[in-house]
Formats: C-alpha cells, sequence, structure tokens
C-alpha cells in the first residue's frame, strides 16, 4: 500500500521582527508574481526601488506588537494545528507543515515527504477562499517544488472550502462563546484584494464586477471568485448563528494605495459604526484560519484604538479558528474522507 501524507501550508512570517529579516519575507512575498501582479521589471522596480526602503522598518514595529516567546503567532499556531491533527489521525497518516513565504520553506519540506517514502499527499492550502494571491500560490508553488524534486509524488489537492458545513460548523463554535456576550454588531473583516483581481479570476469576462448583484447571482465565476466565496461565508454563518440582517455586515482590510480595492474599507467601518449607535462591536476574521499580524495588530490593536476613538464603547475580535478542537476535527474529517477515496 502506498503511504499517504498530509501537507498543511500557510503563509509564513518573517525569521525574527528585525528590520532585515522582515525585508526578506517582505522581498519573497511582495516578489511572488500572483501577489504583486505586475510585469516582472515593474515589480522589482516598485519592490526595490519604493517598498523595501520604507515598509520594512514599519512592519517590523508591528511584528514586535505580536511577537511571543516562541516566535511569530502564525507559525507557532500552525505547528500546533500539524501536531494536534497529526495526533488524531495517528502514526499511519503523517503530517507536514510548510510555508509559502518563509520556513520551513515549501522545497525543505516536499525533500522531506520524498526522503520518507512518502507516494502520495493531500495538499491542503489553509486558506478557506480561493485567490491567486493566496490558494493559487500555494497550489502552483508546491506542484512546481514537486515536479523538480519528486515527480512520481501524487499531490491531491483539497478545495476551498467557504461554504463547507463543517468548516461553517467549526467557526460558529469558536464564535458562539462570545456571540453570546452583550453586543450590538457583528462585522465580517475579510482580507482585501484589488478589484481587478476578481476580473483578472473571471474566465468568462463577463461577471464579476459586471452584471448586478455578482456575487449573489449564480455563476461559473464564483468558483474562482475571492469576494464570492466571501459573502457566502458570511450567509452561511449567519444562517447558523441565527444573526439579524440588520446586526452584520462584511468589509475588507489590510489594502495598499494605486487601485481600487475590496469596500467597504474596515477602519472605515470601525469609525463609521459607533457613529450610526453601534457601540458594542465583535470582529470575525473568517479568511485567516490562524490568528496573525493582520488579526492581532491591525485589527485587535489598531482597530480597537479606532472604533474607541470614534465613539465605540467595547471591541473584540473573535479569534481565528487557530488549533481549536473543531477546526482539527474539520481537518481531519477532510484527510480521511481522501484516504477512504484512495483504497
Amino acid at each position: 500500500m502506498s503511504r499517504r501524507a498530509v501537507l498543511l501550508v500557510n503563509l509564513g512570517s518573517p525569521a525574527s521582527t528585525s528590520v532585515a529579516d522582515v525585508r526578506n519575507y517582505l522581498r519573497e512575498f511582495l516578489g511572488d508574481e500572483r501577489v504583486l501582479d505586475v510585469p516582472a521589471p515593474v515589480r522589482w522596480a516598485l519592490l526595490e526601488g519604493i517598498i523595501l526602503r520604507t515598509r520594512p522598518k514599519k512592519s517590523a514595529h508591528a511584528y514586535e506588537q505580536i511577537w511571543t516567546d516562541q516566535g511569530s503567532p502564525l507559525v507557532t499556531t500552525s505547528i500546533s494545528v500539524q501536531q494536534k491533527l497529526a495526533a488524531t489521525l495517528g502514526p499511519d497518516t503523517p503530517v507536514y507543515l510548510a510555508m509559502r513565504y518563509g520556513q520551513p520553506s515549501v522545497d525543505s519540506v516536499i525533500a522531506k515527504i520524498a526522503a520518507d517514502g512518502i507516494e502520495e499527499i493531500l495538499l491542503f492550502p489553509q486558506y478557506p477562499h480561493y485567490a491567486m494571491s493566496s490558494w493559487e500560490t500555494v497550489v502552483v508553488r508546491v506542484k512546481e517544488s514537486v515536479a523538480q524534486q519528486a515527480p512520481q509524488l501524487k499531490v491531491t489537492t483539497v478545495q476551498p472550502f467557504f461554504a463547507d458545513e463543517d468548516y461553517i460548523a467549526a467557526l460558529h463554535a469558536v464564535a458562539a462563546p462570545h456571540l453570546a456576550e452583550p453586543h450590538d454588531y457583528l462585522l465580517f473583516s475579510y482580507h482585501g484584494l484589488p478589484e481587478r483581481h476578481m476580473r483578472k479570476a473571471d474566465s468568462s469576462k463577463a461577471h464579476c464586477t459586471i452584471v448586478p448583484d455578482c456575487c449573489t447571482t449564480c455563476s461559473p465565476a464564483h468558483a474562482t471568485c475571492y469576494k464570492a466565496q466571501c459573502v457566502a461565508t458570511t450567509q452561511a454563518l449567519v444562517i447558523k448563528a441565527g444573526i439579524a440582517a440588520d446586526k452584520h455586515s462584511m468589509s475588507f482590510q489590510s489594502r495598499l494605495a494605486g487601485e481600487p480595492w475590496l469596500t467597504p474599507f474596515t477602519d472605515q467601518e470601525f469609525e463609521r459604526l459607533p457613529k450610526a449607535g453601534f457601540k458594542k462591536l465583535l470582529v470575525i476574521c473568517p479568511a485567516f484560519t490562524s490568528d496573525c499580524l493582520e488579526t492581532l495588530e491591525e485589527i485587535q490593536q489598531q482597530g480597537r484604538e479606532t472604533f474607541l476613538a470614534a465613539g465605540g464603547e467595547s471591541f473584540q475580535q473573535i479569534p481565528c479558528l487557530n488549533d481549536h478542537p473543531a477546526f482539527i476535527d474539520f481537518l481531519a474529517k477532510r484527510t480521511r474522507v481522501w484516504l477512504n477515496e484512495a483504497r
């Protein structure tokens, strides 16, 4: 019988909070043609001429605000997920962990998988929603590494699980205790993307941002539409949790200047909601499976400060799935389905 294993892949993190390490990380991250999708000469000029001259220092300071004694929260949480999933699956199904950027690198982990005699892997990108700058770049990078180092290795990829019943149940399990506390509004904050990425991912070139209510109008384009999948996650959790239509909304965080990005913007919602009478806010970030810079610093710290300064009274970010038992159960269930199908 062939040896099968699971490969979890998450975003990654700088090796430390030093400006040099953050610069190296940003160079790898923003040098990805699916993240900064402009012609290579332009990307190089933007990175080396502008971004890497100023952003590493600012980002290093932000990382310092969330760094722990164990290191990057995203990496340490991902390791915990790996360990707990391995314990759940048992010794016959090893679980490996790689980071798209930083360490452990995809190449080093694929080399270890091949050296361990694994013949088939279930590639499990830790992104619920499709985007070429997240889910797609992980899949492409892993397949490139496999082709170079272990062409005999069979790869099965878990598709975006944005509306999977067990994923929604896991989100609800994490959110439920917080939803039971006094609050008057729930904001779903997703990572932002340029609007151009929506149109670029639409193979029909005739639906995304063109058809009215394109995210809720059924279309094959939704298979690769990040925003439509975010809407689907929101709707599914709202139904699961019984949240009133006038007590929640969606927004998008972490935008860059220079072109139109998905709206509304989360930071602007933090200013608007208190003025609209919503003083006790819960924020959930379903696009992230692990708490990271964008949730711990951008939302918990900067977001809280903005909301309270605008007149808000209480602010709570619902933790990401992290290593919650319900998320481990979801990962294990999807893995067991694959194991049974592969027999």
